[in-house]
């Protein structure tokens, strides 16, 4: 038995570091060692799943946005740690009666599924009866499957907010079919706005939501239609956008190379991300109009500049972007609103060096 267990002190930051240290080199046998070392400290399983696991996941996101890890680099590191939760073994609490079935799963593009996998985990050792149906899950499917096994809630999981449309879509479905939603993630808002726009109930981790699935959720609202939640849309803004946004995206980058003499000199990897991240900005934008909220696109715009920096270009490239989208919006008066937005706000956030401060 180690001191530490001894004297009660879970020293939960030394063994994220030392699972950061092992999947970031692709050492999985070095990491199933740390979990194998935590679990024999005393730490317990929920604690070693969300905060050694979990943490270092978020910190495998943070590092590849800033650019110090690589793409492969993040894809090994996160299977390693799936792979190590699969390994885990599980010995659920003992429960007075049944505390629910809860089937767990990502929207509809969503291919991040290892928050949702957390989630599943947790649940399992709470005593839930958990039907985990992982990343990507198209609507008529997670329906389908609802139609069938009949559970207590569905909890949806999302961190790209461009899914939040198709993630509107299922939550509505599930309702209809008279299943209550929790929703989790990056895309529903750090504060879950979205989720409660779309009628969801929102937990801002995993803990959080195993908590609330312990008390029965509402039922939904009988008769419900997903415009009720957006009227908004009834202008077709979002609409037009979202089906164009390819042609958009093209246009503004063949008029971009005539603003910004400096992309005739880009290599064809640097080419491939400024198409990428125009096609991005349009898809932000056409979500932002979906949910009527420009803080979302100004956000984005933001954390956009942040990856230009880390790339070593500088953010002010995207002020000439902005504005050539808006020309080619001007007669769809909620987009240019939410371009100038942006552009303002990413102009008085850069300093005199064109970095975002």
């Amino acid at each position: 038995m180690s001191a530490d267990s001894l004297t009660g002190v879970r020293p939960v930051p030394r063994y994220v570091d030392l699972l950061w240290d092992a999947v970031v080199v692709g050492d999985e046998a070095g990491a199933r060692g740390v979990v194998a070392g935590a679990l024999a400290d005393g730490l317990d399983r929920e604690s070693l799943l969300l905060d050694v696991i979990g943490a270092v996941q978020r910190r495998i996101g943070q590092e590849w946005a800033a650019g110090r890890l690589r793409v492969a680099q993040e894809h090994a590191a996160t299977a390693i740690n799936d792979r190590v939760i699969a390994a885990l073994p599980i010995h659920p609490r003992p429960v007075d009666g049944p505390v629910g079935h809860v089937t767990v799963a990502c929207v509809d593009g969503e291919w991040h599924a290892l928050p949702a996998r957390l989630l599943a985990e947790v649940l399992l050792l709470r005593g839930f009866q958990v039907d985990f149906l992982g990343a990507h899950v198209p609507g008529p499917h997670l329906i389908a499957d609802l139609h069938r096994t009949a559970p207590d809630a569905v909890a949806l999981s999302g961190s790209i907010a461009t899914r939040l449309p198709t993630a509107h879509a299922t939550i509505s479905a599930c309702q209809a079919a008279g299943i209550p939603v929790i929703a989790g993630g990056a895309a529903f808002g750090y504060d879950g706005r979205y989720a409660r726009l779309f009628g969801a109930e929102w937990a801002p981790d995993a803990r959080a939501a195993a908590d609330r699935l312990a008390r029965p959720l509402p039922r939904p609202r009988p008769a419900h239609k997903p415009i009720d939640d957006l009227p908004h849309l009834a202008d077709q803004e979002y609409t037009m956008v979202s089906r164009t946004a390819s042609r958009l995206a093209r246009t503004v980058y063949k008029r971009l190379e005539s603003r910004v003499p400096a992309m005739r000199d880009f290599s064809d990897l640097q080419r491939q991300h400024t198409a990428e991240d125009l096609r991005h900005i349009v898809d932000f934008l056409a979500t932002a109009l979906y949910t009527g909220d420009d803080e979302l696109f100004v956000g984005f715009v933001t954390w956009t500049a942040g990856i230009l920096e880390s790339r070593r270009v500088p953010a002010n490239t995207l002020l000439p972007t902005l504005g050539l989208l808006g020309d080619e919006l001007r007669e769809f008066p909620r987009a240019v609103r939410m371009l100038t937005r942006a552009g303002e706000h990413l102009s008085s956030t850069i300093s005199t060096t064109g970095k975002t401060e």
